[in-house]
C-alpha cells in the first residue's frame, strides 16, 4: 500500500480543505478515482484504502476489469459513450456522467428498461464550445433535460462539464461557476423527476477550484494513480 495510499490521503485532505474554504461540508464532495488504463491491481489497492467510486472512460476496459474486482465498488462511466455500446454496461454502472444527446439517453432508457432498472445520469454541457468535447450547448440544455426527463428508465441527477485545459486552475474557474449557474437554472425550471444533486467537474489539475464553485464529484486520475500508461 505505497504511493496510492499516500496520494489518496493527500487528495482527500485537499478536497476537505477546498470544501471548508467554500463554507461547505467536506462530506458533500466525493472523489471519483479515474482508473482508465490502470490495471485491476491498482484499483484493488485504492479500494483497500477506502476509495469506493471509480470512473472508467472506455466500455471495454470497464467490462473487462469489473469481474476481477470487489462487487462493492461503485462504477461510474465518465467517457464519451456510443449508443451501440450502452448494452454492454447496462446495469453495471451507478452513474453515467456523459449524456450529451437525446438519442443516447433513449438507448440508455431502452437497455436499463430491459433489466427493469433505472439509470442515474448527468447531462454533459459543453460550456467552452470546444469541438473536440462532447456536451449539449448552454442553449440546448433545458430542452434536452425536459426531453430526457420523460424517459421512464433514466433519472437526471445533475450536470457534468470539462473545461478547456489551463496550466493555471484559475483559468477553469469561470467554467465551473457557469455550470453551477446552469444547474440553478434547471432547478428553477422545476422539471418533474429532475434533481440537480450532482455537479461533476474538476480533475487532477483543478479540482480545488471546482469544489469552491460547487462540485460534488471530482474526477481525479493522475494525481492518484500517477501518469497514464497508454499501450
Amino acid at each position: 500500500m505505497g504511493d496510492i495510499a499516500q496520494h489518496l490521503r493527500e487528495i482527500q485532505e485537499r478536497i476537505a480543505q477546498a470544501a471548508v474554504r467554500a463554507g461547505r461540508d467536506p462530506e458533500t464532495v466525493r472523489l471519483v478515482a479515474v482508473s482508465k488504463t490502470k490495471p485491476a491491481a491498482a484499483i484493488a489497492e485504492a479500494f483497500a484504502c477506502g476509495q469506493v467510486i471509480f470512473g472508467e472512460n472506455y466500455v471495454q476496459e470497464l467490462v473487462t476489469k469489473q469481474p476481477e474486482l470487489p462487487a462493492e465498488i461503485s462504477w461510474h462511466f465518465i467517457g464519451n459513450l456510443q449508443s451501440n455500446k450502452v448494452r454492454q454496461i447496462a446495469g453495471k454502472v451507478d452513474l453515467v456522467h456523459s449524456v450529451d444527446r437525446l438519442s443516447l439517453a433513449r438507448e440508455i432508457d431502452r437497455q436499463w428498461g430491459a433489466l427493469g432498472k433505472v439509470c442515474d445520469i448527468l447531462v454533459q454541457v459543453n460550456i467552452s464550445r470546444e469541438e473536440t468535447k462532447g456536451g449539449a450547448s448552454s442553449e440546448e440544455l433545458l430542452d434536452l433535460v425536459r426531453e430526457v426527463a420523460q424517459l421512464p428508465h433514466v433519472k437526471v441527477k445533475g450536470l457534468m462539464t470539462m473545461p478547456p485545459f489551463f496550466d493555471d486552475p484559475e483559468g477553469a474557474r469561470p467554467y465551473f461557476r457557469k455550470l453551477s449557474e446552469m444547474a440553478e437554472e434547471v432547478r428553477q425550471a422545476a422539471i418533474p423527476g429532475v434533481e440537480m444533486l450532482e455537479l461533476s467537474m474538476g480533475m487532477s489539475g483543478d479540482f480545488e477550484a471546482a469544489i469552491e464553485e460547487g462540485a460534488t464529484l471530482v474526477r481525479v486520475g493522475s494525481a492518484l494513480f500517477g501518469e497514464r500508461q497508454y499501450h
